[in-house]
């Protein structure tokens, strides 16, 4: 049942990292550029598009569990249209529709700009449509876009990655670096601060790789100093840069330029030089130690995130004790920890010494709660200090919004999603803090929040509660 009486309706679901997120705004922007509106409620659609991740073996689960709860749904509704896109599809392929026949179009990452078209052909042929690039058809931010935030907006400058990481699959799915030039960069950041987004993400697979395509490893800080230099900017970040290109006049550059916020998401992966190495990560701890030196010394109240993997090929008790020191060393503010999974075609899924399954939890666990303790000492040292908060939600008084180094916070305010407020942190938890609200800035993207009444916010569920 279509949304708006005549039009067709849609629904992504996304699953992975910053940049499939970022590619979900351009499906739904090609979707409603092809006249669809959106639905809050997946079963409800009458297109449905998985944009999928595929860096672990869990992406998969979810992917084929999803679709045979639509097995059902697509029998008493044959009209309905089912799209896989995404990391999983280009790696896949064939494979989706074998699983599952009722899959209507399989995509990759190479060609979202054909979904369109894609879907139209299998409803007129009445035939699985596959189409798998292995080059870039489109930049993707050349693409219509439907944004999820009124205020806040990613930007893409590289897709691809030239790492060669022995557990990544990354970059057979999305293929080589490829730099956007910066003149198209800085003119899509200053319409969207025109439209009245007040925050910017920068985003690239290997972002501080920028550059590459001209040999200019000084790119990626100028570029920085540009968009962070446009006028009605509040915000700049970027997202995630890589411990092996990482040059100090990225640093000088945050430390200068006012708009950019004071977090570094530096992903570390392992704390064992070993393991660094049988990972081909390209650095080894001291090197990534004396980042975060150095960014503590430039950037006043900066805090840092990580990624890291637990259960990587050979890895022992002592090299996972090596991470938990490094953790307690590096005081991260948060980190994203993911237990190892084989990936296809990749070097470490042909490793001997592969960890066990129970020892794998043992350490994931023993992590977990390692980094929450840090976390708790990270967030409860800033209780008595104020920041400025750009609120993300408010209900009904009880505002959420994101300080100036990316952490999370609760307070009390009628500031508007997408207005800056100050608050005073009073209480720390190990992933957010509370505090009490003070004075609010009208910005104008808490202007534009209001007037855009239809912008899909927040996170669409695919199944609502009433259904399996």
């Amino acid at each position: 049942m279509s949304a708006n009486s005549g039009s067709k309706s849609y629904f992504v679901e996304t699953y992975g990292c910053q940049m499939n997120a970022h590619d979900s705004e351009r499906i739904a922007g090609l979707l409603e550029g092809a006249g669809m509106v959106p639905v809050q409620i997946g079963t409800d659609a009458d297109v449905i598009v998985f944009n999928t991740c595929a860096v672990r073996e869990n992406a998969d689960n979810k992917l084929y569990g999803n679709l045979s709860h639509l097995a059902n749904l697509k029998e008493t509704r044959p009209n309905m249209q089912i799209a896989v896109g995404g990391c999983m599809a280009q790696k896949d392929k064939e494979t989706i529709i074998k699983r599952a026949p009722y899959v209507d179009v399989v995509f990759g990452t190479h060609n979202v700009g054909s979904l369109p078209i894609l879907l139209e052909r299998a409803r007129i042929e009445k035939q699985a449509q596959v189409e798998i690039k292995e080059a870039l058809e489109h930049f993707p931010s050349t693409l219509p876009s439907k944004r999820f935030s009124a205020f806040s907006a990613w930007v893409s400058i590289s897709v691809g990655c030239n790492n060669t990481c022995t557990f990544c699959i990354v970059p057979q799915l999305r293929g080589n670096e490829k730099d956007r030039d910066a003149k198209d960069v800085v003119a899509e950041a200053r319409a969207l601060v025109e439209q009245g987004v007040i925050e910017i993400t920068l985003l690239g697979q290997n972002v501080n790789a920028y550059g590459v395509d001209v040999g200019d490893r000084g790119a990626f800080a100028k570029l920085l100093r540009e968009v962070g230099s446009i006028d009605g900017l509040e915000r700049l970040r970027f997202m995630s840069p890589h411990p092996r290109d990482f040059t100090d006049d990225v640093l000088e550059t945050m430390a200068d330029v006012p708009t950019l916020m004071p977090h570094l998401h530096m992903p570390l992966q392992s704390g064992s030089d070993r393991i660094l190495q049988a990972m081909r990560r390209s650095y080894r701890t001291d090197r990534y130690l004396g980042i975060l030196e150095r960014a503590r010394k430039a950037i006043p109240g900066v805090q840092i995130t990580t990624d890291i993997i637990v259960g990587f090929p050979g890895e022992t008790d002592e090299d996972h004790q090596a991470t938990m020191d490094l953790c307690t060393q590096a005081q991260f503010a948060a980190a994203y920890t993911y237990q190892y999974s084989k990936r296809p075609n990749t070097p470490a899924a042909e490793m001997p010494n592969q960890v066990s399954a129970d020892d794998v939890k043992r350490r994931y666990d023993a992590l977990h709660a390692h980094q929450n303790a840090i976390c708790l000492e990270v967030n409860q040292r800033s209780i008595g200090n104020n920041y400025e908060a750009l609120v993300i939600d408010n209900h009904n008084g009880r505002v959420t919004g994101r300080i100036e180094d990316n952490r999370l916070v609760h307070f009390d305010s009628a500031a508007r999603p997408g207005d800056l407020a100050e608050v005073k942190i009073t209480a720390a938890e190990n992933h957010y803090l509370t505090g009490i609200g003070g004075q609010v800035t009208a910005t104008k993207g808490g202007d534009v929040f209001n007037e855009k009444a239809s912008t899909m916010l927040g996170i669409p569920k695919l199944f609502n509660s009433t259904k399996p």
